[in-house]
């Protein structure tokens, strides 16, 4: 029998809101703090996919809450966090994973794509924290965790939408964390690299995109799985990193470290 501690037993019984919770890097991220003990608030916007989610974690005696709607909209983040101090008393960690991709060549992206990732993955990651911070500033405190990208640290072409996005929640994180310091809330991101996700798969099934040149791309020779992104996340919620704040941290196998292509 394995009696060691874990290293973040003080997540248990922690409130915490995912946004984007019900597929890819979300369900890990929700996985992970279902397995500290948490206690849920997992918005997304496929309700089917949500529910399931929600059961399966009830199953294993996490409380759920689920909440059916897109970041993008701004009543979302009001009626997410409502909720959660509703049925919970209070809000500790908000991870703002939800976000959306986008290629298209800059000549042709069409000004409703531009402002439909803007919306998504800008403003709805500023309005969670925001709604959030007026939460948990008045109850001492708490942890933001932003979902970045290395193509918010370095560029790739045809995703002027998604780099520029990614980018201000990088900046937006430091901002934020600066700013909320004294009240004890630190705010911090994450920038993954490519991570072998069920849509990172179909789109290589598809041809279009070639996993076997983005495993040769990154130093380690593999792409991160989900899990090591949410293990992040556990890290950054804990008070193991009580001291970091205003920081975005890679975990990309040390492709935004390798100029060499």
């Amino acid at each position: 029998m394995n009696d060691r501690v874990s290293p973040f037993s003080d997540l248990a019984g922690r409130v915490v809101i995912v946004t984007g919770a019900a597929a890819g890097i979300g369900l890990s991220i929700s996985n992970a703090f279902a397995e500290q003990g948490c206690q849920l608030v997992l918005l997304d916007v496929n309700e089917a996919s949500l529910k399931e989610t929600a059961k399966r974690l009830e199953k294993s005696g996490t409380h759920v809450i689920t909440v059916t709607g897109s970041v993008g909209e701004p009543e979302t983040a009001r009626l997410t966090c409502a909720e959660a101090v509703r049925q919970y008393g209070r809000i500790d960690v908000l991870v703002n994973n939800a976000g959306v991709s986008s290629v298209h060549p800059s000549l042709e992206l069409p000004l409703q794509e531009w402002k439909r990732v803007l919306d998504i993955n800008l403003t709805g990651v500023f309005l969670c924290a925001q709604e959030a911070a007026r939460k948990m500033i008045p109850a001492g405190g708490g942890v933001i965790v932003n979902i970045a990208s290395i193509y918010g640290l370095v560029a790739a072409p045809n995703r002027a939408a998604y780099c520029a996005t990614k980018a201000a929640v990088a900046m937006l994180t430091k901002v934020l964390a600066i700013e909320w310091a004294q009240d004890s809330l630190r705010v911090n991101a994450i920038a993954p690299g490519y991570v072998k996700t069920g849509l990172i798969i179909d789109l290589a099934e598809q041809k279009k995109i070639d996993l076997e040149s983005l495993k040769k791309r990154t130093p380690q020779g593999r792409l991160a799985t989900p899990e090591e992104i949410a293990q992040m996340s556990i890290f950054l919620a804990s008070d193991i990193s009580s001291h970091i704040t205003g920081q975005v941290i890679g975990v990309d196998g040390g492709w935004t470290a390798y100029g060499y292509i």
